[in-house]
């Protein structure tokens, strides 16, 4: 089956936060490091995707907990998997390994879950994250001009990560909390060219961020101003997540669904982080809101992000069900 029947079927449910999940672990530099890294120069503690590589059993652990709550689209452990981000850590060299193990322990959670538990279908997205710097923004506030990264930059740094993520096996390519549109149509410059080299159809999704109560994305776009700048990218949907929990995003993921002419994903944070960083809305707190929206008609795919649980992807797929998918508009 493709993700484009199920998506026909019903809501589709993406899992919830990695890094959450990683972080009831606490785990210390020793167990960042692992036996492979143990001498390593500079400090680790902090690269979550590095444990694809030092604990790999946690994060397949991790995948078959949200797989047993209802998910139905695994995102990797690659939130970080590029050359940019990966420049932290003076660990440039290792994107393509971190990419590629982490799709395999995915389709291994997958596997394992489809012989041990039910054999549905299920989806491996390879997520590609923002990257730590922004094309169309100055971080120098004395010179406004001035760009930390260029758009071949970029595209660079997203071919490799798109190449390596294709190269395993990933299902779904997933460009997901983009706060600078730019840095987007970065992302998917490399992936429609490596689509069109190689002549395949793997289904692109766009995850943006509204980063407060203004309704922006950082680089100051409305939703539908977001939506239209992206349009042209051959994808499988648009949608938000992060930054804002589901009460935030309510009035934005409306705007979306009524511009959007394919599919519209949500997976928002459990809330907002409070005084302690943590996130206190609760699964049954959040699946009210997003059954809502289903009752709405306004998305296709829902999940959660930050601080997100097994327990509140559970509590979402549970009361999705009951409503159909949101339909996509006729073209005059």
């Amino acid at each position: 089956m493709k993700i484009t029947d199920l998506l026909s079927q019903r809501i589709v449910i993406i899992d919830g936060a990695m890094g959450t999940m990683i972080q009831k672990y606490k785990y210390s530099e020793e167990d960042y490091r692992g036996t492979r890294f143990a001498n390593f120069d500079h400090p680790l503690k902090g690269n979550n995707d590095l444990l694809t590589l030092t604990q790999p059993q946690i994060i397949k652990d991790i995948h078959k907990e949200f797989l047993m709550a209802g998910s139905d689209i695994l995102e990797t452990n690659t939130f970080n998997s590029n050359v940019i981000s990966m420049a932290d850590y003076y660990m440039e060299d290792l994107v393509v390994e971190l990419n590629v193990e982490a799709v395999k322990l995915a389709k291994q959670a997958i596997a394992e879950y489809q012989s041990e538990v039910e054999n549905r279908p299920l989806f491996v997205a390879g997520a590609m994250g923002p990257t730590n710097k922004t094309a169309s923004l100055s971080p120098d506030v004395n010179n406004p001009g001035y760009r930390a990264v260029s758009f071949d930059d970029l595209v660079a740094c997203y071919t490799e990560q798109t190449i390596a993520l294709i190269d395993a096996g990933a299902d779904i390519i997933l460009i997901e909390t983009v706060f600078d549109t730019l840095n987007c149509k970065a992302a998917l410059f490399a992936v429609n060219t490596i689509k069109e080299e190689r002549g395949i159809d793997i289904p692109v999704m766009v995850s943006g961020t509204i980063t407060d109560n203004s309704g922006r994305t950082l680089s100051g776009q409305t939703p539908e101003a977001f939506y239209n700048s992206i349009s042209h990218g051959e994808l499988l949907s648009v949608g938000f997540n992060c930054a804002l929990g589901a009460d935030q995003m309510r009035q934005y993921i409306a705007e979306l669904a009524g511009v959007s002419e394919i599919y519209v994903s949500c997976y928002p944070n459990a809330g907002l982080p409070n005084e302690f960083g943590e996130y206190d809305d609760t699964p049954e707190g959040m699946s009210k809101v997003i059954s809502e929206w289903c009752e709405n008609g306004w998305v296709n795919i829902v999940g959660g992000c930050c601080g997100t649980t097994p327990d509140h992807i559970a509590a979402i797929s549970k009361a999705c069900k009951q409503f159909s998918p949101r339909p996509l508009p006729t073209m005059a």
